[in-house]
């Protein structure tokens, strides 16, 4: 008889090891961390909070939170970006559509938008993963700065060594 022809208990983990190369899991318990430390600010009123920073891959995901309102930027992605809105709403310039929360967005490459929150929002949250870069533009396209995986890792450094984390402190979402 072999291993497929017995019987098992259908609650019994898998028994054979993992490749010897897999890296581990990230698990992060309590993601919407009510804990300062955490987000790192870009801004007085913008920061993100990283649960993977996926630097083979080159994309990342994170929790964005604004506490503005107005426009917050105007940026292109050469790859696709996914967003899930957990809390308050948003829209683009350049689109007739609403992001609600509990609402799914997907831009596609070559998009782009300028993301603005609306007067009557004090705090939006929405969960994206990045996928290449973001590329900042003004009106015309000239571009005037850039996000990728790499300086949102140094980003975290610079803000958890100064918090007193410790520079390290982003290496569990690094991938």
């Amino acid at each position: 008889m072999s291993n497929q022809d017995q019987e098992y208990d259908p609650r019994m983990p898998y028994q054979l090891p993992f490749p010897l190369d897999a890296q581990e899991e990230i698990v992060v318990p309590n993601a919407a961390t009510s804990d300062e430390r955490i987000w790192v600010p870009q801004t007085e009123t913008v920061s993100f909070r990283p649960l993977c920073l996926n630097r083979s891959q080159g994309y990342w995901m994170n929790l964005l939170r604004v506490r503005q309102s107005g426009v917050l930027s105007r940026h292109r992605h050469p790859q696709g970006v996914h967003g899930f809105v957990l809390k308050g709403r948003w829209h683009y310039l350049e689109h007739d559509w609403v992001a609600e929360e509990g609402g799914y967005v997907y831009e596609p490459p070559g998009e782009t938008h300028t993301l603005v929150v609306p007067d009557d929002v004090k705090e939006m949250i929405t969960y994206f993963q990045v996928n290449g870069m973001m590329v900042y533009v003004d009106p015309y396209g000239k571009v005037t700065g850039y996000e990728d995986v790499f300086t949102k890792i140094e980003m975290c450094r610079k803000h958890y060594e100064e918090v007193g984390l410790g520079a390290d402190y982003v290496d569990q979402f690094i991938r």
